[in-house]
């Protein structure tokens, strides 16, 4: 076994140096990639979609891969649940949404370093954006630690369509004294 396992690592330092492809990983992570990860936990509020009637919604995030990415979940549990997830792209942020409309577009972040995060649509499967209702647009406002309100913007026939906006509050805020470390908590 010992054999086996020294004759083995040779290939495993070779496959991990030769996944790369694509675009180098960024230095360090972007600072807005930083704040995304810091909306890990349950987030409450008004949703509206497509109508003046709002509605209560729950949004979770968390981190996966070792937290090099963050996914978003909405409408958890139900026929109508959707994941956004969020990662780095060598310095840019991107997104995949997986829609209740069976298709899962792309996004790119175009606003880097601003109050507001807007990602505009990249590409996508499942879609022909110039004929099928996908999301095109996601927009992410910071408010302060535990207030966000986010906008996602539905295209049919390849222009705006309408809008799904999201008034969210943190469920359990942290305190001033855990958001600096002094004490514990998570």
């Amino acid at each position: 076994m010992k054999h086996l396992s020294l004759a083995l690592l040779p290939f495993l330092a070779l496959s991990g140096a030769s996944s790369g492809g694509g675009r180098p990983r960024a230095a360090a992570e972007p600072a807005d990639f930083a704040r995304l990860k810091a909306l890990a936990g349950t987030w409450k509020g008004t949703a509206m979609a497509g109508t003046p009637d709002a509605f209560p919604v729950e949004v979770d995030y968390r981190l996966t891969g070792g937290g090099s990415a963050v996914v978003e979940t909405l409408f958890k549990g139900t026929e109508h649940e959707m994941v956004t997830v969020y990662h780095c792209d060598g310095d840019d942020i991107v997104l995949t949404h997986y829609c209740a409309a069976g298709n899962q577009p792309r996004m790119r972040l175009s606003t880097p370093g601003a109050q507001e995060l807007v990602f505009e649509f990249d590409g996508g499967t499942n879609l022909d954006p110039a004929t099928d209702g996908h999301m095109h647009v996601g927009r992410l406002e910071f408010i302060d630690a535990d207030h966000i309100n986010t906008r996602w913007s539905f295209y049919s026939g390849g222009k705006p369509d309408h809008d799904a906006r999201f008034e969210l509050q943190r469920e359990n805020p942290k305190s001033k004294l855990q958001q600096i470390g002094y004490l514990g908590g998570k």
